[in-house]
């Protein structure tokens, strides 16, 4: 099986050229940028083909329970990952790498040398942009995962929304049983965050509109969501208090988040449904650090919940719970939806729990 593979973000969208995610611009494009030499830039690319993991190897060979967990998570139900002759989900393929929360003992010293010089230099935060995959062979319960990872790219300076920086890609070519299994890309940017107001592209329009982290009244602001052509509708039912589901015209399949197609069939025609409002927390975590006290319902830097909750119609949605302590949530807890008024410019969909 040969093919390549791109992941993204919940929100379905294409990965997007590193130029142009969130709103990234060239530097050598912003006017009046004069075209100097980046001393630091000499550097970095030292460190490109340099080893960033070596001999490494997979903590577990690729098994039938994971498998199960993805594909659960995922609401894959492709026969192709179950019984006899089964193969794990192609775009597992970094799954089978992760160190887990113990991390690896065979990272490069050449990948930390690159973040602590980009560090001492004001670089010091870091976002990731987007990955590549390419399939080379499907992985079968019992392969054994072996990889090497290189610094294969950095970039020349970039300004950006979130501020100015550097994208870091590093290749893994991942093998199983020694044969080449696929070939893994990950892309960050490593930059130094932009003054709050003064960041690079900010238009006329956006001096009036609440800010991600913001502070008014004395207190901070919630992100504020991305809204664009194939989720438009979505937030235009929030705003109704109703919470709206996708169904695909052509085979009646329900679908969250928003696409533009259907994953089903791949038909572009579409109609709501709105959904009841009834669920269950299908799965969940509790904040605790970094502290955001826009998300604590006291206005402190608490710890919150986060579900994941599976809707009565079957489709499952990421919001936050309230209405119960976050140590009391428990996967299975019935909830039900409300609207949640977080600043006079917006209103979120939450889940309410029950102790009973």
């Amino acid at each position: 099986m040969e093919g390549q593979g791109r992941k993204d973000g919940q929100d379905g969208q294409g990965v997007q050229d590193v130029r142009d995610v969130q709103g990234m611009r060239d530097v050598r494009d912003v006017q009046g940028v004069q075209d100097v030499r980046d001393e630091l830039y000499e550097r970095l690319r030292a460190y490109e083909g340099r080893a960033a993991a070596v001999a490494g190897s997979g903590k577990d060979p690729v098994n039938e329970p994971m498998i199960r967990h993805w594909c659960e998570a995922m609401g894959d139900t492709n026969p192709a990952y179950t019984g006899p002759g089964a193969i794990a989900p192609p775009a597992m393929l970094q799954a089978w790498t992760m160190g887990g929360l113990s991390g690896h003992t065979d990272r490069g010293e050449a990948y930390d040398e690159l973040f602590r010089l980009l560090d001492a230099a004001g670089y010091v935060s870091v976002v990731a942009t987007d990955c590549e995959q390419e399939y080379l062979r499907p992985l079968r319960p019992g392969d054994r995962i072996t990889f090497d990872a290189v610094i294969e790219a950095v970039s020349e300076r970039k300004t950006t929304k979130l501020g100015t920086g550097y994208f870091i890609t590093t290749r893994m070519d991942v093998r199983a049983q020694e044969e080449p299994a696929g070939t893994h890309r990950f892309r960050i940017l490593k930059y130094r965050p932009a003054a709050r107001g003064k960041a690079e592209g900010l238009t006329a329009t956006d001096k009036g509109t609440a800010r991600s982290g913001e502070r008014r009244g004395g207190r901070s602001l919630r992100p504020r969501p991305v809204i664009n052509r194939d989720n438009a509708g979505f937030w235009q039912g929030i705003s109704a208090h109703r919470l709206l589901i996708q169904r695909c015209g052509a085979c009646g399949t329900l679908r969250f988040p928003w696409l533009p197609g259907c994953n089903a069939c791949g038909s572009s025609e579409w109609e709501t449904v709105e959904a009841s409002g009834e669920g269950t927390v299908f799965s969940y975590v509790v904040m605790h650090h970094p502290p955001f006290p826009a998300f604590s319902t006291s206005g402190e830097a608490g710890p919150y919940a986060v579900a994941l909750v599976e809707l009565a119609e079957g489709v499952r949605m990421v919001s936050n719970m309230v209405g119960v302590p976050c140590e009391k949530v428990r996967v299975g807890m019935a909830v039900r939806l409300e609207f949640l008024r977080a600043d006079p410019e917006l209103e979120l969909p939450v889940f309410r729990g029950s102790e009973g």
